[in-house]
């Protein structure tokens, strides 16, 4: 049996070959950085509204001045009370007039700080990187159970005093606080969970398989100590400003 042996010259030129699809990768991985900054702590976002999340990626929001509104630029309450409006009519980035609710507005940044719409409000997030954390607000509504006598604190809602001011279409609110997270590479916003944390770390393979290894009750104990092992193996990058 004769064995096909090939000359040196080509082993040479498959050997240069896959040098130089290495260094490609290589060049093009540092084009993909530069003129990029590295997210620190003391970074700060640009000022203004985000209209969508790209733009947050961009760190390029719409500014205050290309806002249409009467509100001072300079009201320190400048974004509540302008995104408080049902509609905001702004000039986008080519100088073009647009009116957009502002139920469908990102959210926006003010003195470097990010804050998102979420549940009717604008929350700011605490911890940026690659997954984001955050604390937000979620009001929930309960109709009354029909009992006139329903609400003076008696056991199993009963009272043997009756509640003139009981309506039997009213409405209870409940507000509740909430942990959530941001995937910084999609925007998708999740519950703070075992179970979104394992999602979000898939994109590391090695470090998912060591949280998937991890008992339900240290997921839960770890799952913020996971977060930030993600972030720091995986940095985000902006623009340089």
């Amino acid at each position: 049996m004769m064995v096909q042996m090939f000359p040196m010259r080509s082993l040479k030129a498959a050997a240069f070959f896959i040098f130089l699809v290495v260094f490609m990768a290589a060049e093009a991985q540092q084009r993909d950085t530069l003129n990029r900054v590295k997210y620190a702590p003391e970074f700060k976002f640009k000022e203004g509204v985000f209209t969508h999340f790209d733009q947050v990626r961009q760190n390029n929001p719409i500014p205050k001045s290309s806002i249409i509104t009467a509100v001072p630029y300079d009201d320190p309450d400048f974004f509540e009370r302008v995104l408080k409006e049902k509609k905001i009519q702004l000039f986008d980035n080519i100088g073009v007039k647009q009116e957009i609710q502002t139920k469908n507005i990102w959210g926006f940044s003010r003195n470097g700080v990010l804050y998102i719409y979420l549940n009717d409000s604008y929350f700011r997030i605490t911890i940026i990187g690659s997954i984001c954390h955050f604390v937000g607000s979620l009001t929930s509504y309960n109709r009354n159970s029909g009992n006139p006598y329903y609400g003076y604190g008696y056991p199993y809602n009963y009272s043997p005093y009756y509640n003139p001011y009981y309506s039997p279409n009213s409405t209870n609110a409940t507000v509740e606080m909430k942990q959530y997270l941001l995937d910084f590479k999609t925007g998708h916003v999740l519950d703070y969970s075992e179970e979104s944390v394992a999602v979000l770390l898939m994109s590391d393979p090695e470090l998912h398989d060591e949280f998937a290894g991890l008992s339900k009750k240290k997921q839960k104990q770890l799952k913020f100590l996971y977060i930030r092992k993600f972030n720091e193996r995986n940095p985000l990058y902006f623009p340089e400003i």
